[in-house]
């Protein structure tokens, strides 16, 4: 039974999310570009939605859920290499790039581990502890590097039009960092939220 601090919960998460799905929609820099980097929001949703009966995460968890789709949804609106706000900090601070990518991937590693922990310990013997970092560390690795791999299929197949959505700004080791930001994100949501996550799970009664 959803308890009506929860429904309520429910409720501004996905207002958020609408509103900033909806402007993101609107006059995206570039209409491909955006299609592409939004997908796997609109992937999970339906995802989540279909799911919820049989496994309902903890509200941790949707709440970066909901971060993760609105720094995908701005990169996709602006492409990740022209984003207003780190044009300034390049511009700046004299640095070599537009460093949005780099959060996007650090959340990219970020948001799935609390996603596999919480999957794991719930749904398989695992349980808290050395392992458990380690293979999630390992999930959300293997995630990032599948996701290069979708980047460069998408820009074998597209060429120069993929060229925003691989945002490499000339980098040839942006793979590389890339994967190496998502690791780094996975290992920091278990170094720093493993606990609160834990005591959500004890009150999670489904």
């Amino acid at each position: 039974m959803m308890t009506a601090h929860r429904c309520c919960y429910y409720i501004v998460l996905l207002s958020l999310l609408g509103v900033a799905f909806v402007w993101s929609a609107i006059h995206p820099v570039d209409r491909l570009t955006w299609a592409l980097e939004v997908a796997p929001v609109m992937i999970a949703l339906p995802v989540l939605f279909a799911t919820y009966r049989s496994f309902v995460f903890t509200q941790l968890v949707y709440a970066l859920i909901l971060i993760h789709a609105v720094i995908l949804l701005v990169g996709g609106h602006y492409t990740y290499a022209e984003v207003p706000l780190f044009n300034w900090l390049r511009d700046t601070y004299e640095l070599s790039r537009n460093y949005y990518d780099r959060v996007g991937h650090f959340a990219q590693g970020f948001v799935p581990a609390m996603v596999a922990r919480e999957i794991l310990l719930r749904k398989s013997p695992l349980v808290a502890g050395r392992w458990l970092f380690f293979i999630v560390s390992c999930i959300c690795l293997s995630i990032s590097a599948f996701y290069e791999f979708i980047e460069w299929w998408v820009a074998a197949y597209e060429g120069g039009a993929a060229d925003a959505f691989l945002g490499t700004q000339g980098d040839v080791w942006d793979t590389q960092w890339d994967m190496l930001m998502a690791l780094i994100g996975a290992m920091a949501a278990q170094a720093f939220l493993a606990r609160l996550q834990d005591r959500q799970m004890m009150n999670v009664s489904r």
